[in-house]
């Protein structure tokens, strides 16, 4: 089927912004030169301008017109993000951000919760069980770059000093970490990638305009059972992954 015609006009100017054709602060041909050159009404070429808005490809400045969004520094989100801390003065997140010299900080805040079907699947409980819900917002030099929402089993950690993922003797130190310390081994990150349109929510939390895109990772930590499981939020224009994967 035919796209529409402001479907077409964005997908072609979302092309010259890809290719570098249009780049960062240059300012995107007006309503009536967009009308011109593609021969529509200066309607449709508003609605092709304002999708790209929404996408977050372009913006527009007060009095002056559309301009082509300067996007914040790729990084690289890297398998070493996994690795564990023995020692509690260093996450994986920060000692990540180390290596790429920023200095990696989080906000969070824990809550009690039910474990919802999904959850209680990735986690190996009953739905409705207790866990631990932690949510956190990532930075590097004070930048938000990742959100998360993290769930771990109480019938596990109930009483123990790691029961709050942030505080007591083994905050931020990492899930590896802090299950070591009760005796919990954990052998195994699980992962699944898939991609969506950002929520309002996580629009405000990470400074992303909606209509922006991002990866959501669905990762469980597992030893002789599912530890912690998390649904990791990456906006697409921040973060590359980056795996290494060993072959026997």
């Amino acid at each position: 089927m035919r796209q529409p015609a402001y479907l077409r006009i964005a997908d072609d100017l979302r092309r010259r912004i890809v290719e570098g054709r249009l780049a960062p602060d240059d300012r995107v041909p007006s309503r009536h030169e967009l009308a011109r050159e593609y021969e529509v009404s200066d309607r449709v070429a508003v609605e092709a301008v304002r999708l790209l808005v929404a996408e977050g490809y372009v913006e527009a400045r007060s009095g002056s017109g559309t301009y082509v969004r300067r996007r914040p520094q790729l990084r690289r989100l890297a398998r070493s993000w996994y690795r564990g801390s023995r020692g509690r003065s260093s996450s994986p997140f920060r000692a990540d951000m180390e290596s790429q010299r920023l200095a990696g900080t989080w906000r969070s805040s824990s809550e009690t919760a039910s474990a919802s079907p999904a959850v209680a699947e990735r986690l190996a409980i009953p739905e409705g069980a207790e866990v631990m819900r932690t949510r956190y917002t990532f930075l590097a030099d004070d930048e938000p770059v990742m959100a998360s929402t993290s769930w771990e089993p109480l019938e596990l950690t109930r009483g123990t000093p790691v029961m709050l993922p942030e505080e007591g003797p083994h905050a931020g130190a990492g899930v590896v970490a802090r299950m070591r310390a009760i005796g919990l081994e954990v052998a195994l990150a699980t992962e699944v990638i898939t991609a969506r349109s950002i929520l309002t929510e996580e629009a405000d939390i990470l400074d992303e305009p909606l209509g922006s895109l991002v990866m959501v990772i669905q990762r469980t930590y597992s030893g002789d059972r599912p530890v912690e499981t998390a649904d990791i939020v990456v906006p697409v224009d921040r973060y590359e992954l980056a795996y290494t994967i060993p072959v026997d």
